[in-house]
């Protein structure tokens, strides 16, 4: 590498590592704010809830990498403007284009240990970090109100019932329990009650006291049974805490070839499943965008210096927030079917393309 390429990359890389630091921080916090709070509140374990946070960390720093990226060389390569010394380059015979060599080679390096992170560390750690929410709850079945808002908590049994809690006691004890078995379209089809219960230490199963079973025909009851204890094995035990639609571990965090076979059968089966789709698709377009974003942020800084413009840090911290905002944007909507997921997934990276592109078309006419 010439000394032109290293002397960029040396001003570069410095507010890469603080950004990456910056966002992960960031996203780390917010996806977990609302939850660690009353998590502790709640009593559980602060050493559980630290690798909870930790095990975040992976994902977090998969999704920062493309933006820390974007952020970094808008900032370096403003530095390096500002301060005259690409004007010295030019007066050198250095060429303003020999910019996109290191930060396409700094694209691609960040590509690849994105896709890295997101399809090797990724997967563990959110499967791990499920096993320890799961603990959190084993050790406290308080944690399980965190979401209730005055409502009762909703496990399932491994026979796929919801067991309904009405009250969560400290130490664990369990109140008012009802176990339903339903029919589509019909009234219940067996009822369970139980005035107490208790998840056991260590275990999925919970332990039922004071109870009734009640078996139901036509919605009239046929048999009533009533017992002193029983036990129920659970599937479901509130793992994701405070995520929405459900414990199902999201489809981006599986190992692409699991996620490759299900997409096939679905496509096979013409079966509509966007999120899948979008995910699969991510797996790919998110490690891309630092590629794309690197183009940009290139074009970008080539644009201002020919146009006597500066760009700064206003700039480079309201451009990164208006990619991250474009990619949630596509991404609900792709997961929402209202989009295709390819379209979803890869309209950031090309929006990006293109305005890089467009950046330097213009660059060309002046």
């Amino acid at each position: 590498m010439k000394t032109f390429e290293r002397y960029v990359l040396n001003e570069i890389l410095p507010f890469l590592f603080g950004a990456l630091a910056a966002v992960i921080t960031l996203l780390v916090v917010g996806s977990l704010e609302k939850v660690i709070a009353p998590l502790l509140a709640k009593g559980a374990n602060p050493a559980l809830v630290a690798r909870v946070l930790a095990l975040n960390v992976p994902e977090a720093a998969a999704q920062a990498l493309p933006i820390a990226l974007m952020f970094a060389t808008l900032l370096g390569l403003s530095r390096l403007a500002a301060d005259s010394e690409l004007k010295s380059a030019l007066a050198a015979g250095i060429p303003a284009t020999r910019l996109f060599r290191p930060v396409l080679a700094l694209g691609l390096a960040v590509t690849v240990l994105a896709f890295a992170l997101g399809e090797g560390l990724v997967p563990r750690a959110k499967t791990e970090a499920r096993r320890v929410q799961q603990q959190i709850v084993l050790d406290n079945p308080r944690v399980l109100g965190l979401n209730a808002a005055g409502q009762n908590a909703v496990l399932r049994d491994s026979l796929g019932r919801a067991i309904s809690i009405g009250q969560i006691l400290p130490g664990g004890e369990l109140r008012d329990l009802r176990v339903v078995t339903m029919q589509a379209g019909l009234p219940p089809r067996e009822v369970i009650t139980a005035a107490s219960g208790r998840l056991r230490p260590g275990s999925t199963v919970l332990e039922l006291r004071d109870g009734q079973r009640v078996t139901y025909q036509d919605a009239r009851p046929v048999t009533v049974l009533t017992f002193q204890s029983g036990t129920l094995p659970l599937q479901d035990t509130g793992t994701e805490l405070g995520a929405e639609g459900g414990g199902d571990l999201n489809p981006i965090y599986e190992p692409l070839p699991a996620l490759i076979a299900r997409t096939n059968t679905y496509r096979a089966q013409d079966i509509s499943a966007p999120a899948d789709f979008t995910a699969l698709h991510r797996k790919f377009a998110g490690p891309l965008a630092a590629l794309a974003l690197a183009f940009f942020a290139a074009a970008l800084a080539v644009f201002s210096f020919r146009s006597g413009r500066d760009l700064g840090m206003v700039w480079a911290l309201l451009l990164t927030f208006a990619y991250y905002a474009t990619f949630s944007v596509f991404r609900i909507m792709g997961e929402n079917g209202a989009l295709p997921g390819a379209l979803a997934a890869y309209a950031p990276d090309l929006i990006a393309v293109a305005a890089g592109g467009a950046l330097l078309w213009l660059t060309a006419r002046r």
